[in-house]
């Protein structure tokens, strides 16, 4: 069946296909593990059961996901063995230390306390809860630390020599971990991660208030949500500038592809090419639509800086321009979106009409999953564009691979692709059942107190036989 099918590709298509069904749930996981600490932190410190019943709203999908997570994460691992073990061979002196690390100091920390996250809160008391939740939450925190960390390395390795069999190993930890891209692809992955569950949970509130608008836990979390937007978005896009910059002086090549500049401008400024056809073959980009200056604007914060075009380096070395182009547009076209979403919002809550605007909930829903695709085409930019490498000018990925048939890789990707689109259908269709569903104070493991007034104080904005205020926008 797979009969003249190149092995290697097959094992990158696997891997890709995997990695993109993995990533859209520590990306909601990381955002939603701190979302919910700060919703029970909330609840401690104003005794507003809204706050609580949030919460138990959005633990039972936060289980799911991290379940789902978890098992999409263990089967990655195998691939390192089954379709890349000459790449395993040679780095695992490096990146097995550093992703044991990640299991010792993250997976053990977020499944230790998860139970009582989960199941806990009438054992241990709301304030030991409450310590788990925050555990949790740095755990899924750590546990992005050290996979950035690892994957860095692959993109900027540092810190290294090679022993006499040709393998990775370290000679300076510190240099391996903080390598030089690591800051910045950690800081730009973690905000992604928080805007992605702010979209999430604003569009699950959005949809909520079309249909009630006076439901107290939709409005909390609509607001909720737009705050984080209007707040991370401009730092994401900062952020993204800074990785640009990082990325331009150590991995140029992946920036001439991602921009589809194949000429140096060594005569003039650089213009920033907004659409194009990026034609590999003949070394140009086709249909370009350029804006004068901005490129090496952008770029070199210059209006004449220079930029290296792809023409300037080895043919066999460069990365696919014509996917990430358009990967790196995508990604960087949802970022602006959200950022105006953020805006609209400001508007609305000057306004005082933020629940009263149907128009701004539908816009929510729809960029409700836009996070993921964003995440996804961040991803594919990435990792394409560190291609034909996998440790960065150091190893080639056509070298990296285990000496096994395109039969093999083929029949396990068909099974992966028919596993995966079953079992995590499966639990996609069940978030989405419990997302529909209307929030309301039934919720299980809701306390039937406050914690304030359990000890005897009551807020001032909170009395005793009033109605509770809804919440502050």
């Amino acid at each position: 069946m797979f009969e003249g099918f190149d092995p290697v590709t097959l094992a990158r298509f696997q891997f890709a296909f995997t990695i993109s069904f993995h990533i859209i749930f520590p990306a909601f996981t990381i955002g939603l593990a701190s979302f919910l600490a700060v919703l029970e932190g909330l609840w401690l410190a104003t005794g507003r059961s809204v706050y609580i019943e949030t919460f138990n709203y959005w633990i039972k999908i936060f289980a799911l996901s991290f379940g789902m997570g978890v098992v999409s994460g263990i089967v990655m691992s195998y691939q390192f063995g089954t379709n890349w073990s000459v790449f395993s061979d040679k780095t695992g002196p490096i990146l097995g230390p550093m992703m044991g690390y990640e299991v010792l100091s993250a997976f053990f920390l977020e499944a230790g306390f998860l139970g009582i996250m989960l199941f806990g809160r009438k054992r241990v008391g709301d304030k030991l809860h409450f310590a788990a939740t925050v555990v949790v939450a740095i755990g899924t925190l750590f546990s992005a630390f050290w996979i950035l960390s690892v994957n860095s390395w692959m993109q900027t390795p540092a810190g290294f020599g090679y022993n006499a069999a040709g393998q990775f190993v370290p000679e300076d930890w510190w240099a391996i971990i903080f390598n030089p891209s690591f800051p910045y692809r950690l800081l730009h992955m973690v905000l992604a991660a928080y805007l992605t569950t702010a979209f999430i949970v604003g569009a699950v509130g959005a949809f909520h208030l079309l249909r009630d608008r006076t439901n107290q836990s939709a409005r909390t979390m609509f607001s909720m949500a737009l705050w984080m937007a209007t707040i991370v978005a401009p730092i994401q896009i900062v952020a993204g500038d800074l990785h640009g910059t990082n990325t331009l002086e150590h991995q140029p090549a992946k920036i001439a592809a991602i921009e589809g500049h194949f000429e140096t401008n060594s005569e003039g400024p650089m213009p920033l090419t907004l659409f194009g056809i990026p034609n590999m073959e003949e070394g140009r980009t086709d249909y370009a639509v350029n804006v004068p200056y901005l490129g090496s604007l952008i770029l070199t914060h210059s209006l004449d800086g220079e930029v290296q075009g792809l023409n300037a380096f080895p043919r066999e070395d460069w990365p696919n321009s014509t996917v990430i182009f358009w990967t790196f547009r995508v990604m960087v076209g949802i970022g602006f979106a959200m950022l105006g979403i953020g805006l609209w919002s400001l508007f609305k809550r000057y306004r005082g009409s933020l629940y009263d605007s149907p128009w701004l909930q539908r816009a929510m829903i729809a960029m409700g999953p836009m996070g993921f695709v964003a995440v996804i085409c961040g991803w594919v930019t990435t990792e394409m564009g560190r291609q034909p490498f996998t440790v960065f000018g150091l190893l080639r990925t056509f070298e990296s691979h285990s000496p096994i048939a395109a039969e093999a890789v083929g029949t396990s990707l068909v099974a992966f692709i028919v596993v995966y689109f079953v079992l995590f259908g499966a639990g996609t269709f069940y978030i989405m059942r419990l997302m529909s569903k209307l929030p309301s104070p039934a919720e299980d493991d809701t306390p039937d107190h406050h914690p304030t007034r359990s000890a005897g104080i009551t807020p001032a904005f909170s009395l005793e036989g009033r109605n509770e205020p809804e919440p502050a926008e």
